[in-house]
This record gives C-alpha cells, structure tokens and sequence, in this order.
C-alpha cells in the first residue's frame, strides 16, 4: 500500500529534481525499447489476504538484464552490487494480480515503482504462487506464504550485521558492500541459519520475516543469499532510498517502526521472536516495540558484534544498559551457536 499526497502538496526541491531526471531516462528507456517488466518478491498473509510485493522496471523484453533482477539463485553466476541500483523504476504503473493462476484484481505500483498491496481472498495454509503482470509484459511468479491461523511463534529478523556480515552503518563501507562487492564474498553470520533452521523444525510453520532498512534494489540480492546459505524462505521487508514529496531523505528506523506494527496488527495472536545486532538501534526499537506490546513478543535475541565490527558500525548501542519491557526474555551471543543455546534454556528451541 502507498499513500499518495495531496494534490495541493508541494515535494521538496530534491524530489521534483529527481522526478524529472527520472522523466528524462524513461523516454530514453522507452526509445531503446524497454518497457515495465514486474520483478516479484515473496509475500505473506492470512487466510483472508496477501500482502503482495514487487518491483516495476524499464527493461527490455527478452533479454540479460532480466535475470540481475531474478530473486532465485541459478538466475546468473555474480553480479555487481552498482547494477542493481541504476535500474529505472515505473512510477503508478498498473499490475495484474493473480493467485495460484486465478485472476483477482488489479494494484498500482507506487512513485519509486514499489509494488506494496494487501489483497483480500480466501486461501489454505502453506505456500502459493502470486502472479504479477504489466501491461503486455511477460507474467512473473513469487511465492507468498499464507500463515496458518494455529501459528503462536514468529521470527523477524534485522538482516544486516545481524544474518548477512556487511557492516553496513558505516557510509565507506556500505557503499563498497552495495554497490562494488560481488554478491557472492558476502559473509553469513556463524550459526546463524542452523538457529532459524532449528527454530522452524521446532516450530512448523512459523512464519520467518527479514525487515531490513536496505533499499528494495538490493531484494534480488538479498534473496539468492539467504536461499545459497540455507536461510529459512520468507519476506524481505526493504524500503525505498531518496527523497520524498515531504522530507530529503527516508528513515530507516521509522521503517522498521512501522513495519514492526503492522506485523503485530496483521498477527494478534503470534508471539514474536525478534532478531537483531547490538550495532546501534536494534535494540532501541525492539525494547520500544516490545515495551508497547508484550503480548507479541516472544524473546529478543541479539547478536553482540565483534569489536572491529563495533567500530565499523559507529560504536554499540546502550540499550542493555536501560532495558524495560514488561518480562520480555532477552538473550545475548556473538554468533548462532551461543544463540541457539540461549534459546534452548528459554524454551523455544
């Protein structure tokens, strides 16, 4: 879902320089013979509605360009994090919407392209296919995992320094990361996916969230690196970099705000286990959210960071120090083992 402005706002001076940079490259894009093409990314739900999630890109039809931006992980061999991030979004682009190959309706994307709808209808537990289609384009598939009304364990896990070693705060570094490093030399955090892994064998059909306040360029990436280190398959939540019609740059702390109480609002009855790194504002947002509802919140595990990592990530939080969160286990570890371990004691694995 996307809020439009009001059509007497006025965006800042930054967005209107980048609408009409933006304007430029599409008629150049258009003129090479690209047209919107869908990229869909896994979506979750209930048994009375989807969240479906995607992407709207100028791109051309048939071609190699298509598979930087598949999610699944024999789409291409490696790939530069920069090529990503010059992709040309369709802004309020349309997209046909069906499940399990049954039309059922029509969504629009927003101004970055970003497709974010919550689609009523009626399924079974498990797994479904969400299919998403432009205009002529070809159709494009994405899994969407419909949770079972019995489920009482969730995860949401931050992903950065947290599951994929990235030290991302620091801006040198994040940018090397992002835009230069080839996917494949990421890192995943020691123990890391055995933890999740046990969790869901403990747990069947727990559902499992990544909420990251990387931007949605980086989700195809992002997605063949949980699927080649063996991460349990779930939703990346990712937000949108730039400017917006009211404020020069987003805020990923506010993402993760929001996006933590929609969670709690879509599943009232599931206790969540939140996952997170002691880098600088995890552990804030988790006490505030875990403060305002207890009834959601299974545990918060935290992943300590390493001093070298500390230092990149801009020092640690002082949360620990000052924690309220009305009974709340938190758990502390440097890696997947230790947390695996401390979970056991609490009962959850």
């Amino acid at each position: 879902m996307s809020l439009q402005p009001p059509p007497d706002s006025r965006p800042r001076l930054a967005a209107r320089i980048e609408d009409w940079v933006h304007r430029r490259r599409s008629r150049r894009a258009i003129k090479h013979g690209k047209s919107p093409s869908v990229i869909p990314y896994i979506g979750y739900g209930t048994t009375e509605r989807v969240r479906v999630l995607g992407r709207v890109l100028y791109l051309k039809p048939q071609s190699r360009e298509h598979t930087r931006f598949r999610p699944d992980v024999a789409a291409l061999s490696r790939v530069r994090g920069w090529r990503t991030f010059t992709s040309l979004y369709v802004p309020h682009q349309q997209v046909r919407v069906s499940i399990d190959g049954v039309h059922v309706t029509e969504v629009t994307a927003d101004r970055g392209g970003v497709i974010d709808a919550m689609v009523p209808v009626s399924l079974t537990p498990g797994w479904h296919t969400v299919t998403l289609q432009a205009g002529d384009s070809e159709a494009a598939d994405a899994p969407v995992n419909v949770v079972d009304p019995a489920a009482r364990l969730g995860v949401v896990s931050d992903v950065d320094d947290t599951i994929l070693i990235t030290a991302l705060p620091k801006p040198f570094v994040a940018a090397w990361n992002s835009f230069v490093l080839d996917e494949h030399a990421r890192s995943a955090t020691p123990g890391m996916a055995v933890m999740l892994d046990h969790l869901m064998a403990k747990h069947p059909g727990s559902p499992v969230i990544y909420l990251s306040t990387g931007a949605w360029n980086a989700a195809p990436a992002l997605s063949r690196f949980l699927a080649r280190n063996l991460y349990p398959m779930g939703p990346l939540l990712l937000t949108d970099w730039g400017p917006t019609h009211d404020r020069w740059f987003r805020s990923g702390q506010e993402h993760k705000r929001t996006e933590l109480r929609r969670i709690a609002h879509d599943f009232p009855d599931v206790k969540w286990l939140l996952i997170g790194d002691d880098g600088q504002h995890d552990e804030d947002l988790y006490r505030e959210f875990a403060t305002a509802h207890p009834e959601n919140v299974a545990a918060v595990a935290i992943r300590q960071l390493s001093v070298g990592e500390a230092v990149l990530a801009g020092g640690r939080s002082k949360a620990r120090l000052n924690r309220s969160t009305s009974g709340v286990p938190w758990v502390y570890g440097p890696d997947g083992a230790t947390l695996r371990e401390e979970l056991r004691k609490l009962g959850l694995l």
